[in-house]
C-alpha cells in the first residue's frame, strides 16, 4: 500500500483560504487515483473531491464546487486541495486517500479507496 501524510490544516476565519497537501510514498504515485474526504464527530466520512491518475479528470461534492480545487504533481508524489471562501461548515478532519480503481466518479465513497492518511484538522471560525 501507498503511505499518505497530510499537512496544511489549521484555523482560519470564514472567507479565508487554506491549501492542504498529501505526500505519498512507498508505491508509484501515478498508479493511484486520489481523493479527499472529510469527517466531523457528528458525520460519517464524506466525499469532497477526487482526481484521476493523470490529473485530467476531477469531481467535486456539490458543497465545495467553485470553492475547492484538487490538483496533483506526480513528479513530487503529492496531491493538493486548495480551499477558498471557507465556511464554518467546512470545519472537519480532512483525509487524503488513494484508489487503485479504474476510474474516478462523482459518487465515490470510502470503500473505493484502499489507503488513507491520518487526517489534518481544518477549523473555520465565523
Amino acid at each position: 500500500q501507498v503511505q499518505l501524510v497530510e499537512s496544511g490544516g489549521g484555523l482560519v476565519q470564514a472567507g479565508g483560504s487554506l491549501r492542504l497537501s498529501c505526500a505519498a510514498s512507498g508505491r508509484t504515485f501515478s498508479n493511484y487515483n486520489m481523493g479527499w474526504f472529510r469527517q466531523t464527530p457528528e458525520t460519517e466520512r464524506a466525499f469532497v473531491t477526487a482526481i484521476s491518475r493523470t490529473g485530467g479528470t476531477t469531481y467535486y461534492a456539490d458543497s465545495v464546487k467553485g470553492r475547492f480545487t484538487i490538483s496533483r504533481d506526480n513528479a513530487k508524489n503529492t496531491v493538493y486541495l486548495q480551499m477558498n471562501s471557507l465556511k464554518p461548515e467546512d470545519t472537519a478532519l480532512y483525509y487524503c486517500a488513494a484508489s487503485m480503481g479504474l476510474w474516478v466518479r462523482a459518487d465515490m465513497n470510502p470503500t473505493d479507496f484502499g489507503s488513507w492518511g491520518q487526517g489534518t484538522q481544518v477549523t473555520v471560525s465565523s
